[in-house]
This record gives C-alpha cells, structure tokens and sequence, in this order.
C-alpha cells in the first residue's frame, strides 16, 4: 500500500474524521430508448405529460427524441440515490402508454438513418442550439451512434475532506484560491487512476458484448456472427466502449491532458476553436438552415467523448469550461458504465457500493504524471479488455510488462479492500461494501459470473441480442408498472413536469435577438476571462 493511501486512510480512520466519508455526493444519470410493444424505437415525440425536456432537472432527452436520460438528484448514500432512480422510472410508466425503455446499451431495432427524429427542445434560442448541436452530431458520427445508451455515475467528496488532506500536506491557508485549487489538481489526479484502472470496470461491469447487425449500417467491422441478426465478439466486455462506438478521425488527434486542469481546459478549448477541413467542407449551413454550430474539432466541449470528465455545476449562460477556470472541479463524471439490463432502473446498489470504493481508492492513493506513452498503454488496456475481456490468460501492460488480467485484479482488489472496510465503519449497514467487493471478486474468480458472459448466455438461448433485449424491457416494463408510485410522490412529478413547460414558455417569450446572434455570441464565450 502506497503511503500516500496509508496516510489519508489513517487520517479518515480518525473518530473526528470519520463523518466526512458520509458526506460526499452521489448522482446517476440514466439513458434509455422509448421503444414500441415489438421492441423497435419510438417514432412518437418526447411525450409532453413528462415535461419540458429543456427544462424538467430530472426527465431530458439525450441525442434522438426517443432517448430519455432520467437524472437523479445528488445523494449522500447511492442507495437512497437509486431510490429517486427508481421513482422517475416509475412515473415515466404512467405517461408511456404502450412504449417500454430499452433493457439495454446497444440500441433496439433501428430505422434509417432519416428516419431517426433528432432531439427537440422548442423555439428558443438556447433550445435551438441543442437541437442544432445534435444535427452536427448526426453528421459527424452518424444517428445510429447516437442512439447508444449509457449510465453516468457522478461523485464527489465533501469540502471539508479536501481542506483536510490540504492542511496534512502542508498547504499554505493564506493562499487565496489555495483549497479550491488543491480540491481541482486533487480531481484530476482521481481521474488518471481512473485512466490506470479502468479496465477493470469494463470487466465486472461491462454488459454488452454483442449487438444487433443492423446497428453497424454495412460498416466495416471484425466482429463474428452469432446468429441471423447479431453479432459479437465471444470474450467481449463493453462493444459500446470499443471503438465500434464514437470513430471519429477529428478527435483522434486530441492529446491527452490528464495532468493538470489547465491542461484540460486548454485541450478543449484548442479543439473548440480549431478549424477541422471535412467540416468546412461541410459548412455551418444548407439552403438556410443551420446543420452543425461549428466547422472545428468539436463544435462545443461536451463533443469530446470521454469515459470520464471533471465538472461544475454551470450557472446561467455559462459554458462547462468558464465553470471549471472560474471555481475549478466539483465532482467527477464517470461515462463508461454500461446499463446492466438485468436491473430495472439500469444499475445495481451492489454496483454502485463498489463504484464508491473504487472512486475513493483513486481518490486517496499515489498518483503520478501520466505521460503520452503511459496514456497510450492505459488506452490499450482499456481496449483490451471491452474487446477480450473474458479470453482465458489475457494480458494487460504494467509497468512495461506483460501482467495476468486476473492476478492484476486481484492485486487491485487487494488494495481497494482497506478503503471499503473504512467505508463500512462509516455506514450505518454494516459490512454493505465488503458485500460488493465479495461480490466483484467472484467474478474475477469466475468470468461467467460477469454481466457479459450471462448477456451471451441468454442471447444464444433466445437466438438473437434483440430478442433478449425485449425480454428484458417487457420484465422491466412488468416491473415499474405492477408497483405505481404513491399519490404524492405522482404528483410531485406531475408538478415538476408542468412547471418545466412554464419555464420552457417563459423562455421561449421572453428572448430576443437572433438565433445567429445567439450563435455568434455562444461560440466567442470560450475563454476563461469572459
């Protein structure tokens, strides 16, 4: 155990301490299809008794219209979290009529390309640029990828924990920005041991090794057939973490920039402000009409796909970036979670329980610079393992050297193992994360334990990756709508949703200036000084 881990785990071990590992903030963000009682998408708009989807905190729409994200609210326990997870799956039944959510990460049967509806959030100015921001997706990367559903695990660690660990390693008090900059170079740090360990997320949680064939749109691809209408590849973990998902020439000459915020900032900021030739080829508009916002790199920072992202809350009018220059991270943003399509809202409290421990021990542990070589090693095995995950004797790079998937794991957990006992001292259950961990282990011990050995399992049984997924939805379906919500919990959804299509009105009345204008303006806020 490193003595950086050694030290703060003692520190938070302390009676006076202890409380603060209570404190933290836990969110989930949920994407899924709207799909019809044959399992295919949606062609109905967002349904409007769910409320604004500009506008409603909890119940949005990601890239296409029928692709909800439900957001929870940030919890100090992600057993409570779940709960509110669970409540707006619930009341989104009550306004689905005939429609299911899709079960799974990979899309349902699709239609065309054209067929596809993009994302609509109103007349407004701000609701345009949303809807416009998708159509350059939907040029960029194509619809069919922007249909692929995800879970989003947001987490932070209390203030107090970061004034702590700065006072134990000597930071000056005096220093005006001092805490909130130890708190930002602290985040960062926790997102390159994510960059080291990842992988081994994609092997216990991974839950999509196999997809169906009409999703690739004739692309090139190396995957094998396992029936007339899937395919696969046998010991895959996360083909939506493969590079079967976002191909993009553009952002592939994007360096890394894992060592500082600044660095981060700056990557972004050069990719948002630099011309990319296809795209100018393509231009900003046809015959009138507005088809991406931008011809650079990206058109806004959000575009740059990442399995993990520092974050602030935004204010009004304010770009991510400004937010993370002007008062530095808040929380991460964990974006490489599979939906695990044997759990209802997606993800299970077990999960969730590990994910805590994982997020801390990278929290507390030693965390060195990361250089170009190193991140490419980190990438690789990352691609190793949502390619071949399960394949008997895999070996990921460590160090320079070739090590066992499992004897590294096992070496993790071995590591991990500290904090989430310290975890369980905190909870009010007992022994709730030495439960997961047991759990996790299990699945290293014995890959068919693991979310993409059973999704395999059950499609060979049934025959087809769609068939599962359907069987899945209707269970789910089943599930939420045998148990309704309670009168007063309805309604508070109920208000919620009318409240946002005031908002939504409000907006839309109350804006002037062009949408150009707006553009224009949107586009020249970039920098942090602004």
């Amino acid at each position: 155990m490193s003595n950086q881990l050694t030290r703060r785990l003692a520190l938070l071990d302390e009676e006076e301490n202890r409380p603060l590992l209570g404190q933290g903030l836990r969110g989930i963000e949920r994407e899924t299809l709207r799909v019809d009682r044959q399992g295919r998408l949606a062609r109905t708009p967002h349904p409007v008794a769910l409320g604004s989807a500009l506008t409603n905190p909890q119940i949005t729409t990601d890239y296409a219209e029928a692709l909800l994200e439900f957001i929870t609210p940030a919890e100090n326990d992600i057993g409570l979290t779940l709960h509110k997870l669970d409540a707006i799956h619930r009341f989104a039944y009550t306004k689905l009529g005939d429609e299911m959510l899709w079960s799974e990460s990979m899309p349902c049967e699709l239609p065309s390309e054209e067929e596809i509806e993009i994302a609509w959030y109103g007349t407004s100015n701000i609701g345009t640029l949303k809807h416009v921001y998708r159509r350059g997706l939907a040029l960029r990367y194509g619809k069919a990828m922007q249909c692929i559903a995800g879970i989003h695990y947001n987490y932070s660690l209390p203030e107090k924990l970061w004034h702590l660990f700065s006072v134990d390693q000597g930071v000056p008090e005096e220093r005006r920005c001092g805490l909130r900059d130890f708190q930002s170079e602290s985040y960062i740090a926790l997102i390159r041991n994510f960059r080291r360990y990842s992988w081994l997320l994609m092997y216990l949680f991974g839950a999509s090794p196999a997809l169906s064939k009409g999703f690739l749109r004739e692309r090139q691809h190396n995957l094998e057939t396992l029936s007339d209408d899937t395919l696969y590849l046998p010991y895959a973990t996360s083909l939506r973490m493969s590079d079967l998902g976002y191909q993009n020439d553009a952002q592939s000459g994007l360096t890394p920039h894992e060592n500082s915020l600044e660095s981060y900032v700056r990557t972004l900021m050069d990719a948002v402000n630099r011309p990319y030739k296809p795209y100018e080829a393509l231009g900003t508009k046809k015959d009138g009409e507005w088809i991406q916002l931008s011809t650079n790199v990206l058109q806004i920072e959000n575009e740059y796909y990442s399995t993990i992202r520092p974050k602030r809350v935004i204010r009004t009018g304010e770009r991510p970036v400004q937010a993370l220059c002007k008062r530095g991270v808040q929380y991460i943003e964990v974006r490489c979670l599979d939906v695990d399509p044997f759990e209802p809202v997606g993800i299970s409290v077990e999960t969730g329980r590990f994910m805590d421990a994982f997020l801390l021990f990278c929290a507390l542990d030693d965390s060195p610079m990361i250089n170009q070589m190193e991140s490419q090693v980190h990438a690789r095995n990352f691609s190793r393992t949502v390619k071949e995950g399960r394949r008997p004797g895999l070996t990921l790079t460590r160090e320079g050297e070739e090590v066992a998937l499992q004897d590294w794991a096992n070496d993790l957990m071995a590591r991990i193992a500290p904090v989430a006992a310290l975890l369980d001292e905190q909870h009010n259950e007992g022994g709730v994360h030495a439960q997961s961990m047991a759990a996790q282990q299990a699945k290293i011990d014995n890959p068919a334990l693991t979310p993409s050995a059973r999704v395999l399992d059950e499609i060979r049984a049934l025959g087809s990756a769609a068939a599962f997924g359907l069987r899945q939805s209707e269970a789910h379906a089943a599930y939420f709508r045998e148990s309704p919500l309670l009168p007063a919990e309805e309604q508070m959804f109920i208000e919620l949703a009318e409240s946002s299509l005031a908002e939504q009105r409000e907006i839309e009345q109350t804006q002037t200036g062009s949408f150009d204008d707006f553009v224009a303006a949107y586009n020249s806020s970039t920098l942090c000084g602004d």
